[in-house]
């Protein structure tokens, strides 16, 4: 394909908005096409991430500023509320989604897989775009094999929506292909703080802190007899996250239907 990439940021004044944002306009194989967010209208893209002015200022629109800047991929860093209808607003427009906003549903993701190919165009939605993070989640789904009994325990700060993670459901679903369902624990627990034991998926224990200070951590922890094994991914600043979103960028317009999870790119 000849020429950049076309891009355009949904949410780009957000905090993971801002570094997709820096990445764009640094790389010279894409092009910010469009910002769009609902604060901060008529701030040059560039300006808001400390770069020199690149002459696109943020619009609050994306419905017109996708038919306008005819983009190629939308990167969407929104929140919950917004993630499902601003990718479903992308795909009618043609243009492929990559979404890094998690709590869709599986319905959700096949009816977007449906409308992409319609549309002839791919789209991918990601928990987590860290290659150290898909690692975990693959290094966790092969032990798994060997380690029937485990627990989750994801860490992120307090202003974070979801629990668990989507991070962490990812990983339980890779899991869960790996290993027969089994209820862990003695079958006469009893819960005397509702919670306490973690939320129950294919009979492991999925635990959500949520503090401040923190920003992305997970664990997975493993049983067996005489032994443990821990698999742990920790994740300390968003920049970390770009080299994912860039490739995501570059491969997902060559993919048709919705992709779900990072991971499928990092084989290619």
């Amino acid at each position: 394909m000849s020429g950049p990439i076309k891009v355009a940021v949904a949410g780009a004044a957000g905090r993971m908005g801002r570094e997709v944002v820096k990445m764009v306009l640094q790389d010279p194989e894409l092009q910010l096409v469009a910002a769009v967010n609902l604060s901060n209208a008529g701030l040059d893209a560039g300006a808001l991430v400390g770069l020199p002015a690149c002459g696109v200022p943020l619009t609050t629109d994306l419905d017109k500023a996708l038919g306008e800047t005819s983009p190629q991929v939308l990167v969407d860093f929104t929140t919950p509320q917004f993630a499902y209808t601003n990718t479903e607003l992308a795909i009618r427009h043609g243009v492929s989604p990559v979404v890094g906003t998690t709590g869709f549903t599986p319905e959700q993701i096949e009816e977007l897989d449906k409308l992409c190919h319609i549309q002839g165009i791919g789209g991918l939605i990601a928990p987590n775009f860290s290659i150290g993070a898909i690692l975990m989640m693959r290094f966790a789904a092969q032990a798994a094999k060997y380690f029937p009994h485990l627990e989750i325990i994801e860490y992120h700060g307090d202003q974070k929506l979801d629990a668990p993670s989507g991070t962490a459901v990812k990983t339980a679903e890779l899991i869960a292909q790996n290993r027969q369902e089994l209820r862990q624990g003695n079958p006469d627990e009893e819960e005397t703080i509702e919670g306490a034991r973690g939320g129950y998926y294919n009979g492991f224990r999925i635990h959500s802190v949520r503090l401040p200070g923190v920003f992305a951590q997970q664990e997975v922890i493993f049983g067996g007899f005489g032994q443990t094994l821990k698999i742990r991914h920790d994740s300390y600043e968003r920049a970390g996250y770009m080299p994912g979103v860039n490739l995501a960028i570059k491969k997902v317009i060559e993919c048709k239907g919705m992709i779900y999870g990072f991971d499928h790119f990092m084989d290619e």
